[in-house]
C-alpha cells in the first residue's frame, strides 16, 4: 500500500467519524470500507494493477465524504474534499481529476463510460448481492427519514427496492454478473415473496373486515346463538325423557311378561287377568309414543335453484340437501351468504321449525307422562279391587268382616 493511499484511508476515516452528521446511518465509515473492499476484489479479479487499481481505491475512500457537508450534490462535494487533499499532498492534477471522475461515476442513473467506472459503480451496489442486504436497506429507509428527505412505510419501501434492483440497477463487469447477480436474484426473490406474502395477508384482512362490516351486531349474533343452543337443549331434554320412558316401559312388560303372565294359566289367578290387560296396554301406549317423540321425520332432502333464488330452501337443515351433489349444495351456499337478508331469514327459518319438532316432541311427552302416570294409578288399582274382591283369600276377608 503506498504512502498516499494510507494517508487517504486515515484521512477519509477520520473525517467520516468525526464530521459525519449521525442521522447517516447507511452513508458512513462501514458503508464506505466496504466499497473498498469490493473495489480490492474486483480489481484484483479483473487484472488491475498500479496506479489504476490505486485511483479506484482513492474514489472508493472519498466517494462518500461530501455526506460530511450535506446530502445534496454530495459527488460534487466529495471531489472538492478529495482535490483540496490532493493539492495539499502535491497529486497531479490529471491524476486528481481521474480520480474525481470515478467519484463522479457513483451518481444515481450515471452510465459508466470505461472499465474503471463499471469498477466502482459495481462497488458502490455490491450490498445488492449479500444475504445482509434488507438490514443494510432498512439502515437507509431510516437515514432517509431522519434527514427528511424521504418518509417510505413497509409497501412503499419494499415496492422501491423491487424498482431499483429489477429495472433501474444491473451489474456491469464480468466479475460481478459471474459471482454477484445470483445473490441479487435471491434478495429480488425474497422481496417478490414477501410482497406475495403481504399482499395475501392485506386480501383476507380486506375479505375479513368486509365480512365483519357486513355481519350481523353483536347482539343479534347472541340471539341467534343463544336461541339455537336453547332449542338444541330442549331437544336433547326431550329425547332424553322419552329414551326414560321407553326404557322403564320396556322393562315393566319384560318383567309383565316373565313372571306374571305364566301365572294366569292357573284358573286360580284368573282375578289377575284384568289388571295385567290393563297395565300391558298402559305400558304399551307408553312406549309407543315414547318412540314417536324421537322418530326423526323424513324428507325429500332435495331442492332446485328455483326453491334457492325464490329464498324458500333452509339450507341450514341436513333433511333439505343430503340427497344433493356437493358442486350444487356449494352453489346454494355461496348464494346464501351473499345475501345477508337470506342468512337472516334461514337462521330464522331453522329456529322457527326446531321450534315446531320441540312443541311436537313435549306434546308428545306430556301425553305420554299423563298416559303412563294414569295407567300405573290404575294399574295398581285394578290389581287392588281384583284382589279384594276376586282373589283366592276373599272369604277369608268377608269371614273376618
Amino acid at each position: 500500500m503506498s504512502s498516499l493511499l494510507t494517508a487517504v484511508e486515515n484521512y477519509a476515516t477520520q473525517l467520516l467519524s468525526e464530521a459525519l452528521d449521525q442521522s447517516f446511518l447507511y452513508h458512513n465509515l462501514r458503508h464506505t470500507q466496504r466499497v473498498v473492499q469490493s473495489t480490492k476484489e474486483l480489481t484484483d479479479a479483473l487484472g488491475v494493477k498500479d496506479e489504476d487499481a490505486e485511483n479506484l481505491l482513492l474514489a472508493a475512500w472519498f466517494h462518500d465524504t461530501g455526506f460530511t457537508k450535506g446530502h445534496e450534490e454530495h459527488e460534487e462535494s466529495s471531489c472538492e474534499i478529495a482535490t483540496a487533499f490532493f493539492e495539499k499532498e502535491g497529486v497531479k492534477p490529471d491524476r486528481i481529476e481521474a480520480v474525481n471522475a470515478l467519484i463522479r461515476a457513483t451518481k444515481r442513473f450515471y452510465e459508466p463510460e470505461n472499465l474503471h467506472q463499471e469498477i466502482l459503480r459495481d462497488a458502490d451496489t455490491s450490498h445488492f448481492a449479500q444475504k445482509s442486504y434488507r438490514e443494510t436497506a432498512e439502515l437507509l429507509r431510516r437515514e432517509l427519514a431522519l434527514l427528511n428527505i424521504a418518509h417510505y412505510d413497509d409497501t412503499e419501501w419494499r415496492e422501491a427496492n423491487i424498482t431499483m434492483l429489477r429495472t433501474e440497477h444491473r451489474f456491469y463487469t464480468d466479475y460481478a454478473i459471474e459471482n454477484w447477480q445470483a445473490g441479487k436474484d435471491d434478495n429480488v426473490g425474497r422481496l417478490l415473496k414477501d410482497k406475495k406474502k403481504r399482499l395475501k395477508l392485506a386480501k383476507k384482512e380486506k375479505l375479513k373486515a368486509k365480512f365483519k362490516s357486513e355481519s350481523p351486531e353483536r347482539g343479534i349474533q347472541t340471539l341467534y346463538r343463544v336461541s339455537m343452543r336453547n332449542h338444541l337443549k330442549l331437544s336433547d331434554i326431550a329425547d332424553t325423557k322419552a329414551n326414560i320412558l321407553l326404557s322403564v316401559n320396556a322393562i315393566i312388560i319384560s318383567l309383565v311378561i316373565a313372571n306374571l303372565i305364566p301365572k294366569l294359566d292357573n284358573p286360580s289367578n284368573d282375578y289377575l287377568l284384568v289388571p295385567t290387560i290393563i297395565f300391558l296396554i298402559f305400558s304399551i301406549i307408553s312406549m309407543s309414543l315414547s318412540i314417536i317423540a324421537t322418530r326423526p321425520n323424513i324428507t325429500s332432502g332435495e331442492f332446485t335453484k328455483e326453491d334457492v333464488a325464490n329464498r324458500k330452501v333452509n339450507l341450514l337443515f341436513f333433511g333439505n340437501f343430503h340427497k344433493m351433489k356437493l358442486p350444487d349444495y356449494e352453489w346454494a351456499m355461496r348464494e346464501l351468504i351473499q345475501d345477508k337478508d337470506y342468512v337472516y331469514n334461514t337462521l330464522t327459518k331453522d329456529l322457527y321449525f326446531l321450534g315446531l319438532v320441540l312443541n311436537r316432541k313435549y306434546k308428545l311427552l306430556r301425553l305420554t307422562y299423563t298416559i303412563f302416570l294414569a295407567g300405573m294409578i290404575l294399574s295398581v288399582i285394578a290389581f287392588f279391587i281384583a284382589l279384594k274382591f276376586f282373589g283366592p283369600d276373599r272369604s277369608i276377608l268377608e269371614l273376618a268382616a
